[in-house]
């Protein structure tokens, strides 16, 4: 996809996202055989519902069909949020990953898995878990230091304090079952 488009799609896509108080993360268009696929990435800090995606791929294909920014052939729109596993690019990915687990590598080398407990304009305060029965330790991370991270998917989380992070994904889990038990 050349910058113009890219740019021309961001332009004419973003006042839509926002209007719903969401961020735009990615567009991506990739070739799909004879068509293309014009990707669409939103989130927020309250996630994002499959309703409001449908919603959002309604409108944004009038807009787009209105406009002569995708061209003559033919394409499929997709909008989605991000996975569990995008990298932490941003500060707010990193504030929506409150309470989560994360695992970054460092520009001194080396890997940190560890969870975040604050996050402020400088960086995060991580809690180290222990290993072999120790304490948990406390640890800043400056983002200057953090070469890439990401969320690191927990499938037997002990029970604990209920963190914004576990309600979205809780609420995002039964809206998926109800979805699918409608169809």
């Amino acid at each position: 996809m050349s910058t113009t488009q890219s740019e021309r799609l961001r332009g004419l896509l973003e006042p839509l996202i926002a209007a719903r108080d969401l961020d735009l993360e990615e567009i991506e268009v990739t070739p799909a055989g004879k068509r293309r696929v014009l990707r669409i990435v939103v989130d927020s800090d309250e996630g994002v519902q499959l309703d409001e995606c449908a919603a959002l791929s309604r409108e944004a294909s009038q807009v787009l069909d209105d406009s002569d920014v995708m061209g003559g052939a033919p394409y499929t729109l997709e909008v989605t949020s991000p996975g569990a596993d995008r990298p932490l690019t941003e500060l707010r990915h990193y504030r929506r990953a409150v309470g989560r687990l994360i695992k970054a590598q460092l520009h001194e080398g080396g890997e940190l898995v560890a969870r975040i407990i604050t996050v402020d304009d400088a960086g995060l305060d991580l809690e180290v878990p222990g290993v072999k029965g120790r304490k948990p330790t406390a640890r800043r991370v400056s983002f200057d230091e953090i070469a890439k991270a990401r969320v690191e998917l927990e499938f037997n989380r002990k029970p604990g304090k209920s963190d914004d992070a576990d309600k979205r994904d809780a609420q995002h889990d039964e809206k998926i079952d109800e979805n699918k038990e409608e169809a």
